[in-house]
């Protein structure tokens, strides 16, 4: 019993201690998030804010575990609530309630909410009086995935914001208040894109997305033409060299892009490939080809040989056995080698800033670096991120339904 009352003791500690966090990180986040939407200027109460969250982590702690779901819900919320508007005298982000009622009613909820969710999340399972000493390794490994969850999603997520807001904004207001990142979304549709506008039709965006677009597509055909049958090669059949040929397909990346710029661009002009889509079609390939082979000559090899041998003595040559057995089983390690193809060749910009001078040539990665000017608005700039980033996010969006779907494709019927 009292190796019991000591084990429960420590879990109460480590139940304020995990209020004290949650309470005010969810301030500093919320907080965070109530200036860039609404552009007050304010020092949140992050101390309050973590004792109101010790007070809901002890309301939780001693909840009757029999009992822990909606209405234990609500009484930790209304803890946190409460104790944060004592502790802070009814200002629970140190404005006056007259300024944006209605945004700080709001962002007091989400405070309330996350860190009662966080708590909730921590402490599933766990029933008073009946601590051990794994549930105090299980409630550290909670917190430590949670607080890792959190950090990675903000520092994802806000540049992202920061981005897509800033390029809604206007000059005028950008100068006045450079923090401010709220919308007015009654000005209209041409005032609020004005900035996405003004890319396609006086600074030439539709030209750099058609060019990144033919650039990227014809790279990731040219490298699945030339890595399926050598990856293949290397995993099914026999020949003199191929366990050296195996181990060698990335000797080409111990070679740093800056070392091979050089020549390329020496050669490049020789041969009048530069300005020209044609000269980036052959450095593109030349470098995703060796990584595509590697990827994909580790998946044929996990792949049963049995079907591939029940195909060739069913008549079907060699060709036939790759594109009718094969490939089908292979479809997740395309998808993800097409994926990882794609973005390579979206998004380079050593060999684009070298070889492209004409403006007609530009890629979307060449074309956003020429808005990077004094003579350029800021939030041109940041328009033309968005538009470069927004077709890999769906396109990998949409891959992943794909890779899901394709994890069957292929399958033996009995």
């Amino acid at each position: 019993m009292k190796g019991a009352g000591s084990m429960f003791g420590i879990v109460t500690w480590m139940a304020f201690g995990y209020g004290l966090v949650w309470g005010g990180l969810w301030m500093i986040l919320s907080s965070m998030l109530l200036m860039l939407v609404s552009g007050f200027v304010l020092v949140p109460p992050v101390g309050m804010a973590a004792l109101a969250g010790a007070v809901g982590a002890m309301v939780l702690l001693f909840a009757d575990p029999a009992k822990r779901g909606r209405k234990a819900t609500l009484m930790v919320a209304a803890a946190n609530i409460l104790s944060l508007l004592v502790l802070t005298m009814a200002q629970p982000f140190a404005l006056p309630l007259e300024e944006g009622v209605l945004i700080q009613f709001v962002t007091l909820l989400l405070w309330a909410g996350l860190t009662t969710v966080s708590l909730l999340l921590c402490f599933d399972g766990y029933a008073a009086g009946a601590a051990k000493r794994y549930l105090i390794e299980v409630l550290i490994i909670r917190l430590l995935k949670g607080l890792a969850l959190v950090l990675f999603t903000v520092f994802v997520a806000l540049p992202f914001y920061v981005m897509v807001m800033t390029s809604l904004k206007s000059q005028q207001k950008l100068l006045a208040n450079p923090l401010d990142f709220s919308i007015d979304f009654g000005q209209g549709f041409a005032p609020l894109f004005r900035s996405y506008i003004e890319l396609f039709t006086q600074f030439h965006f539709g030209t750099f997305l058609l060019n990144s677009a033919i650039v990227s597509v014809i790279t990731v055909v040219l490298t699945l033409a030339f890595a399926v049958p050598g990856a293949y090669a290397v995993a099914r059949l026999r020949f003199p060299g191929q366990a050296f040929l195996s181990r060698s397909i990335l000797l080409i990346y111990m070679v740093p892009a800056i070392v091979l710029v050089v020549p390329l661009y020496a050669v490049f002009s020789q041969l009048g490939l530069r300005n020209s889509l044609f000269g980036l079609l052959v450095v593109y390939p030349a470098t995703t080809i060796p990584v595509a082979l590697y990827m994909l000559q580790g998946y044929f090899r996990g792949l049963p040989s049995e079907l591939e041998e029940a195909g060739l003595m069913d008549g079907l040559n060699r060709v036939q056995v790759i594109m009718k057995i094969t490939l089908p089983l292979a479809l997740p390690a395309l998808a993800s080698v097409s994926l990882y193809v794609f973005m390579i060749a979206w998004n380079e910009f050593l060999f684009a800033f070298m070889f492209l001078d004409n403006l007609d040539m530009f890629t979307l990665s060449r074309g956003v670096v020429s808005l990077n000017s004094s003579e350029v608005p800021r939030q041109h700039l940041m328009a033309g991120a968005v538009v470069a980033t927004v077709p890999v996010l769906a396109i990998f969006l949409w891959f992943e339904k794909y890779l899901v779907s394709g994890l069957t494709a292929g399958s033996v019927k009995g």
